[in-house]
């Protein structure tokens, strides 16, 4: 098939362009830079930005699916950023994908739309979504550009949304990076008493679960205008998990503790600073991360597993070596 994936030189739309390229796909990237290991992979690059509707447009132009994987990320920016690029952007694409006749729209969202106060043990897809989302702007909007996608749903245009989990894997740009840097600088610690479980995904595993979908929705099956988790099904303490990413970079553990609820004031009262003042650069703790960190959040897949077939291909144990095998400066 021919396929455009916005966003197809960041992690997990890498992940989706090679999964496509294994296959035999014709694959071609949306992207605002240029990337030379796709241009390697013999991958038609369009450099263009998801605020431009024409140029999303011409993006789109003669694919038969699209994965929309582009979006601003969190955890902390302008509000009418995160609108006008994860909200706005993503109606770009679905004009774009109607306009083109695409014939099939896979759109990568969140667990995190379904934001709960409390703990999500064993949650499923019939979760309601989050209101508050304390304070974050890029859970809230996701879940509107997701519910945007899950109603264009239609007989011309068939949409699903895949809700990956936490993910990781080698050239993780988001996730490791910054515990890296956090533990060097000795600003890391963890937050409540706890160890929370979560259940992450490995980057391919998210990617394989994305290419399952458009296929179920270009063969018709029944899977139009939903959502699904996508996990590795391995639910996990999050200082645990945390700690052995931090082993493959030669880092950790993690010993210093703060209190849930200290961590939640010092987090609402630098969010005040932050916005009062307009301040751009990301606060160091925000109340969106506090929940994430001291709360358990693991889902049931048992949607992805019945209705797209998805099955994890790589176990957490395997991930990690190939993330301590990757990491700079570790030997291979």
């Amino acid at each position: 098939m021919k396929a455009l994936v916005t966003g197809g030189g960041g992690f997990l739309g890498g992940a989706i362009v090679r999964a496509l390229l294994r296959r035999g796909d014709e694959v071609r990237s949306f992207s605002r830079g240029d990337y030379p290991h796709l241009a390697e992979l013999g991958v038609e690059q369009i450099r263009g930005d998801l605020q431009d509707s024409l140029a999303v447009a011409g993006a789109a132009r003669g694919m038969d699916v699209v994965f929309h994987a582009a979006a601003k990320p969190p955890p902390w920016g302008p509000a009418a950023e995160y609108d006008a690029i994860n909200v706005g952007g993503t109606q770009a694409v679905l004009d774009a994908c109607r306009a083109a006749g695409v014939k099939a729209l896979v759109y990568t969202s969140t667990p995190s739309v379904v934001a709960a106060d409390g703990h999500v043990e064993g949650g499923d897809e019939s979760l309601p979504y989050g209101t508050g989302f304390f304070g974050a702007d890029y859970p809230r909007s996701k879940a509107l550009a997701e519910q945007a996608v899950l109603a264009a749903d239609s007989s011309g245009l068939r949409t699903v949304a895949i809700r990956p989990h936490l993910i990781w894997g080698p050239d993780d740009p988001h996730f490791l990076p910054r515990f890296v840097a956090k533990h060097r600088a000795g600003q890391l610690a963890r937050i409540g008493d706890g160890d929370p479980l979560v259940d992450c995904v490995y980057v391919d595993n998210a990617a394989d679960a994305h290419v399952l979908a458009a296929d179920k929705l270009l063969a018709g099956a029944d899977v139009g205008g939903r959502a699904f988790f996508v996990t590795n099904d391995e639910p996990i303490g999050l200082w645990t998990m945390v700690d052995q990413l931090l082993a493959c970079a030669g880092e950790g553990p993690v010993t210093k503790r703060i209190p849930a609820g200290v961590a939640r004031t010092v987090a609402t009262i630098i969010e005040g600073i932050w916005r009062l003042f307009g301040i751009a650069s990301e606060p160091r703790i925000t109340r969106f991360v506090v929940h994430q960190v001291s709360h358990a959040h693991w889902f049931d897949i048992s949607a992805a597993k019945d209705l797209l077939g998805y099955k994890p291909s790589v176990s957490t144990e395997e991930g990690l070596k190939r993330v301590a095998a990757a990491w700079p400066g570790r030997p291979g």
